[in-house]
């Protein structure tokens, strides 16, 4: 299997609009989550993912402080389950399940959402504004390897807060560390 170019969503540009299904067995469209929120944050995840493991209970953190203001999070899962069956449709409910995800979790079966973002790596943040442009991208925090620790960088919640206070975000981007994502040819 080898790794294919992406097309990528630069900071600033509109971001790919997308239909999914979700564990909850409904349709979420990226659009309708954007007319009535201020921001949503996309995070590129699987279920197999060590990084992802370690980031479950920093993400519920993050949706359950964001949420009333207007925000949420919405992972969505582009592994290929041909190649890696734990990413499968049921496997991600269980998921879900198992730990109690207080966001949607949705299948990109085709890849093409993740391929439009550009993804490359798991766990990887994007933060859109209402409009639907892209405000950041990268690392949820400075400390991937550790769910435990405290960390010094927290770049999405900051991101968010900039955001939702009018201010610059900064920095708008950061190079994403994570398992990298095999794209089927």
């Amino acid at each position: 299997m080898t790794t294919l170019e992406t097309v990528g969503t630069p900071i600033g540009s509109y971001a790919p609009d997308f239909e999914l299904p979700g564990v909850d067995h409904q349709v979420h469209h990226l659009r309708r989550y954007l007319e009535r929120l201020r921001a949503v944050s996309v995070i590129a995840m699987c279920n197999h993912c060590p990084y992802v493991q370690l980031y479950v209970d920093k993400l519920k953190n993050i949706q359950a402080e964001f949420a009333e203001q207007g925000f949420t999070l919405i992972g969505v899962n582009g592994s290929d389950a041909n190649i890696d069956p734990t990413e499968s449709f049921e496997n991600m409910k269980s998921f879900a399940r198992r730990h109690d995800l207080n966001f949607p979790y949705l299948w990109d079966s085709t890849q093409d959402v993740t391929r439009s973002f550009g993804v490359t790596k798991t766990p990887t943040a994007f933060l859109i504004d209402w409009n639907g442009v892209v405000r950041y991208k990268g690392q949820i925090d400075d400390n991937p390897h550790n769910s435990q620790k405290l960390v010094g960088e927290q770049y999405l919640k900051r991101a968010i807060t900039s955001l939702f206070n009018e201010q610059e975000i900064y920095p708008v981007q950061t190079e994403t560390l994570g398992t990298p994502l095999i794209l089927r040819k």
